[in-house]
């Protein structure tokens, strides 16, 4: 059990890293409630913050209480007397809304927001925000970097050096897969957003050729609109950049991938639903897709069954791409300002307004 408290002025902030909570903090808890400071309660900071970063933003706006976790069924215990509640993963349903009747605001410590029932929320007037940019240069970022290690081997490369492959060898050099250049190839982008975007302009520095398709946005500057057929038909790298809804689920599925060449690789730095992990496993392992790099899957942490996991030339990273330090200060820099505006009666990134 962790359990620090931290007092700066009237304020005071717990972290607690265990899942239970000692009476000694509910005490506490009801001493700041009786003497009418503001409540705050993190559901579930770790993974926004696991040490690097600084809550003494949060600690300035009221009683802030947080949690590394917060499995299902103590976030009812510990969000009971809160007025303010900031969640990541930690789902929010009505029916856990109907059982916290101080709150008064919602921050989603993220961009996506479908774990928390934002109908609900509004018809409670209890305004959601979340952090839409935070991470642009980030994702973009890690969807390079899986590209490369598809293209180049990097990682394999150097563990056989380490091994003494490189001391042992007869000749000057040596490599295991094809090494691939990026320029004069063609990046085919399915979603056109900011990271969308911002990747075109990574591919673009590599000499890549770029066309997009995004059923909303039809027009951006220096780069290609094509129908979703002709992209995955032509594109030698295609790279998921979409919100998950319910029309593109498994948008990637064993009829498109039939589309895709057998040299092209598949990257998705977005949303895990977006694929159809079965089909795509097929592919890979039948030979009839060159490689996939993911930072996503469909359920994460991923099930031992997942068929991903032992397929061939398959990168898969644990969802990182967001998770730089300048991309977790830029959230939490913005998460607050969505609060103090909130404490001021003004709105920032409301999304159910």
């Amino acid at each position: 059990m962790e359990v620090k408290k931290v007092e700066t002025g009237a304020v005071l902030l717990w972290r607690l890293s265990a899942e239970e909570t000692p009476n000694h903090f509910e005490q506490d808890f009801e001493q700041a409630v009786e003497k009418g400071m503001t409540k705050i309660v993190v559901l579930d900071g770790y993974t926004l913050n696991p040490g690097d970063l600084s809550w003494d933003g949060l600690h300035a706006l009221g009683d802030c209480q947080v949690f590394d976790r917060t499995s299902a069924d103590l976030i009812v215990q510990r969000a009971q007397q809160a007025e303010i509640v900031l969640t990541n993963k930690t789902v929010l349903s009505r029916e856990i809304l109907a059982q916290l009747p101080e709150l008064k605001y919602i921050g989603v410590l993220a961009t996506g927001y479908n774990v928390v029932d934002v109908v609900a929320a509004r018809e409670r007037g209890i305004p959601v925000t979340n952090v839409p940019t935070y991470g642009t240069r980030s994702v973009a970022q890690m969807t390079f970097a899986l590209l490369l290690e598809l293209t180049q081997h990097v990682g394999h490369h150097a563990r056989t050096v380490c091994e003494a492959r490189w001391s042992a060898s007869q000749d000057f050099c040596y490599w295991d897969y094809p090494l691939v250049e990026l320029e004069g190839l063609t990046m085919g982008l399915i979603g056109l957003g900011r990271i969308g975007r911002a990747t075109a302009g990574l591919a673009k520095a590599f000499g890549m050729r770029v066309i997009g398709h995004d059923p909303l946005i039809r027009s951006v500057e220096d780069l290609e609109w094509t129908e979703l057929e002709t992209l995955l038909r032509t594109s030698d790298v295609v790279s998921l950049h979409c919100p998950l809804t319910d029309d593109n689920e498994r948008l990637i599925d064993a009829r498109r991938l039939a589309w895709m060449k057998p040299t092209a690789f598949l990257l998705n730095t977005s949303r895990g639903p977006l694929i159809d992990e079965r089909a795509l496993a097929d592919a890979l392992n039948a030979g009839r897709l060159a490689g996939a790099g993911l930072d996503v899957l469909a359920v994460e942490p991923p099930r031992d069954d997942n068929p991903l996991l032992g397929a061939k030339n398959c990168l898969i990273t644990p969802h990182i791409a967001w998770a730089t330090r300048a991309a977790r200060k830029r959230l939490l820099d913005t998460a607050l300002a969505n609060l103090r505006a909130f404490q001021q009666g003004r709105s920032e990134n409301v999304v159910n307004g």
